[in-house]
C-alpha cells in the first residue's frame, strides 16, 4: 500500500557531495515524518534525520552543518543534500516514513564515500 523508492546513491570522493531523494507512493497521509536512516557494514541502522510535514527536521550530531533535509509535500517526495562528505558516512541510506504510527521503509541507496 505504501512504496518508497530511494535514488542518488553512488561513490564520491571524500570531501564531496550527493544528493538522495525519497518518492512515497500508495496511501500517503498529509501528516506525516520522513526521515533518512543509514547502516554501515557491521553496525546498527541509525538516524541521520527526520522532517515532518510542517517542515521541522531535526539531525543526527554526526551530519548537522553538514546534510540537508528538505521535502516536497505535493510530489510526496523528501530529499538530503550530503556536502563535505566523510569515509565514515559510507552506508546504505534507507528511507522512512511514519504515518499513524506505523513506519514504512525504502529498499535502501548504497553511498560510498572514498579517502
Amino acid at each position: 500500500q505504501v512504496q518508497l523508492v530511494e535514488s542518488g546513491g553512488g561513490l564520491v570522493q571524500a570531501g564531496g557531495s550527493l544528493r538522495l531523494s525519497c518518492t512515497a507512493s500508495g496511501r500517503i497521509f498529509y501528516l506525516n515524518t520522513l526521515g533518512w536512516y543509514r547502516q554501515a557494514p557491521g553496525k546498527q541502522r541509525e538516524l541521520v534525520g527526520t522532517t515532518t510535514t510542517g517542515g521541522s527536521t531535526n539531525y543526527a550530531d554526526s551530519v548537522k552543518g553538514r546534510f540537508t533535509i528538505s521535502r516536497d509535500n505535493g510530489k510526496n517526495t523528501m530529499y538530503l543534500q550530503m556536502n563535505s562528505l566523510k569515509p565514515d558516512d559510507t552506508a546504505v541510506y534507507y528511507c522512512n516514513l511514519n504515518q499513524l504510527r506505523s513506519n514504512y521503509w525504502g529498499q535502501g541507496t548504497q553511498v560510498t564515500v572514498s579517502s
